[in-house]
């Protein structure tokens, strides 16, 4: 940015423009041209350092702020105004703020359990989410809805169940002689492909949206099969949907339209929430997760997140990037850019959860998310940094925007 604003405010670039039409930057022989770039180059580092300017964008960092932290972010008040003076010292631009999961709803509902919305109404004497809202928002900080839509976590007595029974959950073909046999990877999974699973979880949309029609965006997680042993689909309404639609009458395993069919689900189940969200709030940003690597969402979690921002169905994805590999996280988020045309709609995100008791990895994929071109680096999750301060030091060191050696190394690219 230091090189725009000499260009706009410098007598010696205003003259220079004033006969631009007569003059080619690029006859200026080959020297003279590299000499020129060199000074602008220096010039530029001067004003950084003196605090005048700067060079480059801070960088775009985000938070996942998750309720299975201890303690829960809503709490209390102090624990609020605690995450708010974090995101603020550590330059952090969103927070993706969970507020529903395993059915239980963190804000006014009468569809989910809202328990915990009342046990925090309680303890605070108010919204705990708007109060959050109001204090990030006055920090200029922009806050999602982050909700966990698929998935029931181990919730045998959600209200879904009790409403519809077993026959909502997505499964296999193994037989099920008792309920926690429908547990897949310590999870009960609703099935996309379930017309009442739909409506309900639109309605929950719904709810989060009509409650807080200040929020910035909203995250949609969670909006895939389940990815072990990817034979699931099985359900009595989903088969049956199938058959009708595709007219066959008997569904191979590997087959490539059984295949579709599934991720045309996941897809159609995006579909529907995003219709919601739009007629509600039209403005509001939509951020999808993506599992990764890319052969994982696209081969068994039967997702197609590239067709989601391809063909404009949200604004944003959030690459589930998680690996505690440098080498592997680099390989992940390279392959990602080749499966997308703007790779600033891909949220990069840096699994901290498995990097609290390895700082220095942490603060080389920090690093690596910082240079490769995505909107923000969305860093999973908060509870990590209160676990590990360390993990908050290198953020606050690496996320700095008045910090010259890291916005040097950033502009060696007009050099």
């Amino acid at each position: 940015m230091g090189f725009f604003y000499l260009y706009n405010n410098s007598k010696v670039f205003k003259n220079l423009r004033v006969n631009s039409d007569k003059f080619s930057f690029e006859k200026v022989p080959g020297t003279v041209r590299q000499s020129w770039k060199t000074l602008l180059f220096v010039l530029c580092i001067l004003f950084v350092s003196s605090g005048s300017v700067q060079c480059a964008e801070p960088l775009r960092c985000s938070l996942f702020v998750s309720l299975i932290q201890d303690p829960p972010i809503f709490t209390s008040r102090e624990d609020i105004a605690r995450l708010i003076d974090f995101a603020k010292k550590n330059h952090v631009k969103i927070l993706f703020v969970q507020v529903y999961r395993a059915n239980k709803a963190w804000f006014p509902s009468k569809i989910a359990d809202s328990r915990p919305y009342k046990d925090c109404l309680k303890n605070i004497s108010g919204d705990p989410f708007a109060l959050l809202i109001a204090q990030a928002h006055a920090a200029k900080i922009e806050v999602y809805a982050w909700l966990n839509v698929l998935s029931l976590s181990a919730n045998k007595d959600a209200r879904l169940l009790e409403k519809y029974g077993s026959g909502i959950l997505t499964r296999n073909l193994k037989d099920k002689k008792v309920f926690d046999d429908y547990k897949i990877d310590g999870q009960y999974f609703l099935e996309p492909g379930d017309l009442r699973v739909r409506e309900e979880l639109s309605g929950i949309t719904e709810e989060v949206l009509y409650a807080y029609p200040q929020l910035d965006g909203i995250q949609f997680d969670y909006i895939r099969y389940p990815d072990r042993n990817p034979a699931y689909g099985y359900t009595k309404n989903n088969v049956a949907r199938f058959k009708k639609t595709t007219g066959n009458k008997i569904i191979k395993e590997d087959s490539r339209v059984w295949k579709d069919w599934k991720r045309s689900q996941v897809t159609e189940f995006l579909e529907t929430l995003v219709k919601k969200t739009r007629v509600i709030h039209p403005d509001i940003s939509i951020a999808a997760t993506g599992c990764m690597p890319y052969s994982r969402a696209y081969y068994e979690a039967f997702q197609d997140w590239p067709s989601w921002l391809k063909n404009g169905l949200v604004d944003y994805v959030t690459i589930m990037s998680y690996s505690p590999y440098p080498f592997e996280f680099e390989k992940w988020i390279s392959a990602a850019k080749e499966k997308v045309r703007d790779f600033k709609k891909v949220n990069i995100g840096i699994g901290a959860y498995k990097l609290v008791r390895l700082p220095e990895t942490f603060r080389e994929e920090f690093k690596f998310c910082e240079k490769a071109g995505g909107n923000t680096c969305v860093v999973f999750h908060y509870g990590s940094f209160l676990e590990n301060p360390v993990l908050g030091n290198i953020l606050a060191s690496d996320n700095n925007p008045q910090e010259t050696p890291s916005r040097i190394k950033h502009l060696s690219a007009i050099k």
